[in-house]
């Protein structure tokens, strides 16, 4: 289920609800068991699709666009907070010494991410995510799919060969057409909106203490 399909059951269960409640209060109903079962499900469960709602946001951190939950696959996870990492992340969660993951659809400027603009990723000399792995930046587009290509690549890496800046800082650019003399630091986008994850493996305490912060991605001038 998209992200909007689900705000869409959000909102229509929370109407719900609300009108179970408010008919309550305003009117006199003849109690019966098949009526209470009836209510007490449909009310259980637009408060459970909202109550994980509101954890998703709650326990998202978004920096420069980028969002994360930090503890997605911690040990003793309840149900809600299960649902609400669910939500905000679908696909696979680990625990955070594992992997870490942050999913990007707006810019620095906090502007959706379209084909339509040419964007360029930069992480300073020294500052790649700090791992025991690898890092992974992937390109999905609106409904989170691979973006097909004319280089066949889905994502860029620390295993992609991306040549630094003279000052040693690295530039990822995320665009549809290739960035000339840039090649080997191109992420292909597609014409529309798309979304961007970075993933990675055995992250570094940096990482797993907060302390790290994901550079924004920016338009290209």
């Amino acid at each position: 289920m998209s992200g909007k399909a689900y705000k869409y059951l959000v909102f229509i269960g929370g109407a719900v609800c609300a009108y179970v409640f408010i008919r309550h209060i305003l009117t006199v109903q003849a109690r019966t068991l098949r009526n209470d079962v009836i209510q007490g499900v449909v009310v259980g469960f637009g408060l459970a699709l909202a109550t994980a709602q509101v954890i998703a946001e709650l326990k998202t951190v978004k920096v420069n666009g980028w969002a994360a939950i930090y503890k997605l696959g911690m040990p003793g996870n309840g149900m809600f907070m299960r649902a609400a990492c669910a939500l905000a992340f679908p696909g696979p969660v680990n625990a955070p010494q594992e992997a870490v993951y942050w999913k990007a659809n707006v810019d620095g400027a906090k502007r959706g991410l379209s084909g339509e603009r040419n964007y360029i990723l930069r992480f300073p000399a020294g500052g790649l995510p700090p791992n025991g792995a690898f890092w992974s930046l992937t390109m999905g587009d609106a409904g989170n799919r691979f973006v097909e290509n004319p280089i066949n690549r889905y994502s860029v890496s620390d295993r992609s060969g991306l040549v630094p800046n003279g000052d040693g800082s690295i530039e990822i650019h995320i665009r549809r057409t290739a960035p000339a003399g840039a090649e080997s630091n191109w992420l292909p986008a597609p014409p529309g909106k798309f979304i961007l994850w970075l993933r990675v493996y055995m992250p570094g305490a940096e990482i797993t203490d907060g302390k790290y912060v994901v550079p924004p991605v920016v338009e290209a001038k």
